[in-house]
């Protein structure tokens, strides 16, 4: 591939509250969504997709609120909404959008023959029709309009080029190109992003093209990266790379490769790194997805060396080994050491600076379960805290609050569990089971407690530091069963900390109910809107 640089700057276009929260899973509520929104515009972003405001009531007053508030930001980002290509998602967005300093509608519709037939049943003569009397209707709404032509990377390349000229000629300020099932190569992206430049847009400086790719095949990264070497001005990505299926191109690592190979790129953009780190933890919090611990720029280890010949290296020279620096991203090496004898005061100055940004509430909640680990063992570590932070993130407006795990097992025993639970009402409920192991007695005391509300169908156990006594965080997955034949199985995951693991399952099991009975009253309101 031939590197077209130009010293352009690259706009952001964040996602992470619309296309990152469609991830099974990671729905926020509006009060996550708003404290999100907050950090994108403090991070930088040149526009941010707030939501689907069309997809239900929750998500529109969201949009609505960060487009409001939009206005007492210091520096506000354009506000944008999705639509897909109907009279009422486009009026849904416009309505959304209205109160924000700028706003933008950005729409959509899929050009590949797979889609064109199998999923809407329409011919390449309506879709063309379609695209220019919806993409005009953005329009006339707001000055700044969107256009994605929906798996654009496995569509018919002369059709996509006639699909994006309707959109230009109906009023398209930004011709977004999705790889929306991750299918195409960095050189396959490079020659359709190039393509475009050169036979569709040619010349006009008020047309912006930009990059939307997933993760499928693990080339969400590079594909944006060689969009921008083909003349891409926008790149559309999500904080720790979370969205559909595999997730999208993550932000922190476009960001930090055209900064760090600026040399390479000759082009950057107007993000300031050093929130990146706060942001990305603030996502985990919010979504209740932890980030992999060996995840690029802001993973627990990617600032860490172990290593006899990497340390010894460090010491004499911190670029032996480090390409970056954990400051320049928001990440402070060392810090305190924190134990039982700890203060509250000094625990939420090593939190802040590790980039949570906790309430009064929230803190006295993290500090009370740190106490508890703190009298188990002598040092909390960093990976430890954040799975503390993450688990107590979690409970906030909780249908069901645990309160009580006492299991019985060994060689010769029958595993069985009492639990304790209390409703959102404040009744208490009390059960107990047996299992197969101490888990599965766990999860079916539960179940007697709170009904037979899904199905297990992930769990899994990692110890968020080293050492026999380490924390140990559980996550687990559920999924409900369908309701219907049409009816869309509502997935939730949860997440639990303790010395325990069997109570760290209880905890875990439980936000996992309280996320499913928050997805069906999601999915009720969307249907009665």
């Amino acid at each position: 591939m031939s590197q077209s640089t130009d010293g352009a700057r690259i706009r952001v276009f964040d996602t992470t509250l619309r296309d990152g929260e469609q991830a099974p899973g990671c729905s926020m509520m509006v009060d996550e969504k708003r404290a999100v929104a907050r950090q994108l515009a403090r991070l930088g972003v040149d526009v941010m997709e707030a939501g689907f405001p069309a997809a239900s009531p929750g998500d529109w007053e969201a949009v609505n609120i960060i487009s409001q508030e939009a206005n007492d930001w210091p520096t506000a980002p354009v506000i944008c909404g999705l639509a897909r290509a109907t009279p009422r998602d486009i009026e849904a967005v416009a309505t959304a959008i209205a109160p924000a300093p700028r706003g933008r509608i950005h729409t959509f519709l899929a050009t590949s023959d797979v889609h064109l037939e199998h999923k809407l049943q329409i011919t390449r003569e309506e879709a063309l029709r379609k695209v220019e009397a919806m993409v005009r209707l953005a329009r006339s709404c707001t000055p700044d309009v969107e256009f994605s032509p929906e798996d654009a990377t496995r569509s018919d390349v002369a059709f996509l080029h006639e699909v994006l000229r309707v959109a230009l000629e109906a009023g398209a300020t930004t011709l977004n190109i999705p790889d929306t099932v991750g299918y195409a190569t960095p050189e396959e992206y490079f020659a359709l992003i190039a393509g475009i430049r050169e036979q569709v847009v040619a010349g006009r400086d008020d047309v912006v093209i930009s990059t939307h790719c997933h993760d499928d095949l693990g080339m969400a990264v590079a594909n944006s990266l060689a969009g921008v070497r083909a003349g891409a001005r926008q790149v559309e990505c999500t904080i720790n790379g979370i969205g559909e299926r595999a997730g999208n191109a993550a932000l922190e690592e476009v960001v930090m490769a055209l900064r760090t190979r600026s040399g390479a790129y000759a082009v950057d953009t107007g993000i300031r790194t050093e929130e990146i780190g706060r942001a990305s933890r603030l996502v985990s919090r919010s979504t209740g997805v932890r980030v992999p611990p060996n995840k690029a720029v802001v993973g627990a280890n990617a600032f860490a060396h172990e290593a006899g010949i990497h340390q010894d290296g460090m010491l004499k020279h911190r670029e032996t080994y480090e390409i970056m620096r954990a400051e320049h991203v928001g990440l402070k090496p060392g810090g305190l050491v924190l134990g039982k004898h700890s203060g509250r005061a000094a625990l939420r100055a090593h939190l802040e600076a590790l980039g949570h940004a906790l309430s009064d509430a929230e803190c006295n909640a993290v500090f009370a379960r740190f106490k508890e680990v703190a009298d188990r063992k002598k040092v909390v570590h960093d990976g430890e805290l954040e799975a503390i932070v993450a688990g107590e993130a979690r409970r906030g407006g909780a249908h069901w609050t645990l309160e009580l795990v006492q299991v019985s097992t060994g060689t010769h025993a029958i595993p069985t569990a009492t639990v304790r639970l209390r409703d959102g009402e404040g009744a208490e409920h009390v059960a107990a089971a047996q299992g197969d192991g101490p888990v599965d007695a766990v999860c079916r005391a539960i179940n007697e407690c709170v009904g037979e509300v899904g199905e297990l169908v992930e769990f899994a156990v990692d110890a968020a530091a080293e050492g026999i006594n380490a924390v140990g965080g559980v996550s687990v997955r559920l999924r409900e069963g369908p309701t219907g034949d049409a009816a869309p199985l509502h997935t939730a995951s949860g997440f639990g900390v303790h010395t325990d693991i069997i109570v760290a399952t209880a905890e875990a099991y439980v936000a996992a109910v309280n996320g499913l009975i928050r997805a069906r009253s999601r999915a009720s309101d969307r249907a009665v809107a």
